[in-house]
């Protein structure tokens, strides 16, 4: 029981001193933390509601329609819906596979100390720090067909110009390439502090029993590396699949619909076709599919955690 000298009455309530310093910062946080669910909350939940009405932009005046789940029916059914789902999935998994294992290798390669080294990684990672609508100015003019950079010095090698952003066939991996040049220092970044975290004493031992470099790499290194891995992957995977600024500067979307990913198909559900309630439900298949790659990171964080403190 809190004695007079270190309790403090609050109402019918006596609180001790020693609660009321552990409670202090909670009160402090608390309007902080209120403010923020408060902005983030309402605007899922305004959403969800909204995906289940017909609503169009142009007659904001009138009370949206209650339609249920037609606006999902809709999209599933739609051929267009399709195709935006299937270019994003080529684009996520195509830039993610590709910056993981290209920022491993630089990490691999740059874990050493060397002359200049600092030097080298402060201009790697400068693309981290470049807005993306000026990435994505940038790159429309290196791929410019008259004017760019890549087709004048194709040219010096005998190659005719392509058409980068404008042919179907390739205005994709154009933007594929962007992404990488912009977000492959990022996962360079995280991976490199992974690399320098091992225990020394892991690699030595290893070195002394008699493993080469790439031994300690697939049996030390590597399985150290794999929950630090999975979570940046996972980071970049939310992140391509909301990717929509570069996109929209440098190709809108098009030519067709070969680089409209789903959320440049939101885009232009609620501002050309002027469609809130489908745009919504556009949305929150978007949330729904980050929810679900944020979970599986989560579980399997926590297993392979679980699993290094059972050993």
């Amino acid at each position: 029981m809190a004695t007079q000298s270190n309790a403090f009455k609050l109402g019918p309530f006596t609180i001790s001193k020693q609660g009321l310093q552990k409670a202090t910062p909670y009160f402090f946080l608390t309007p902080a933390a209120l403010v923020m669910v408060m902005a983030l909350m309402y605007p899922v939940i305004y959403g969800l509601r909204l995906s289940l009405f017909q609503w169009a932009l142009r007659d904001f005046r009138k009370a949206p329609t209650f339609i249920g789940l037609q606006n999902f029916i809709e999209l599933f059914k739609s051929p267009n819906f399709h195709t935006s789902f299937q270019v994003t999935l080529r684009f996520t998994l195509t830039v993610v596979i590709v910056e993981v294992i290209l920022g491993l290798a630089i990490a691999l390669l740059l874990e050493e100390k060397m002359k200049g080294l600092r030097i080298f990684r402060t201009i790697f990672v400068l693309p981290i720090m470049v807005a993306p609508v000026v990435v994505g100015i940038v790159w429309r003019f290196i791929y410019d067909p008259t004017y760019g950079l890549l087709n004048y010095f194709l040219g010096f090698a005998g190659i005719a110009p392509k058409l980068w952003l404008a042919d179907p066939k390739i205005a994709l991996n154009s933007i594929i390439i962007t992404d990488i040049w912009q977000w492959t220092p990022f996962v360079f970044l995280l991976l490199l502090a992974a690399l320098q975290g091992i225990p020394r004493s892991f690699l030595e031992a290893a070195y002394v029993d008699g493993a080469s470099y790439w031994q300690t790499f697939w049996h030390v290194k590597l399985p150290l590396m794999k929950s630090i891995i999975g979570i940046t992957a996972a980071l970049r995977l939310i992140d391509a699949f909301r990717g929509l600024v570069v996109m929209y500067i440098m190709t809108f979307g098009g030519p067709g619909m070969s680089t409209e990913i789903l959320s440049m198909h939101l885009y232009k559900t609620a501002f050309n076709s002027q469609r809130l309630g489908l745009a919504s439900a556009i949305a929150v298949i978007l949330l729904g599919i980050i929810l679900a790659i944020t979970v599986i990171m989560i579980v399997v964080f926590r297993t392979q955690q679980q699993g290094k403190f059972r050993r």
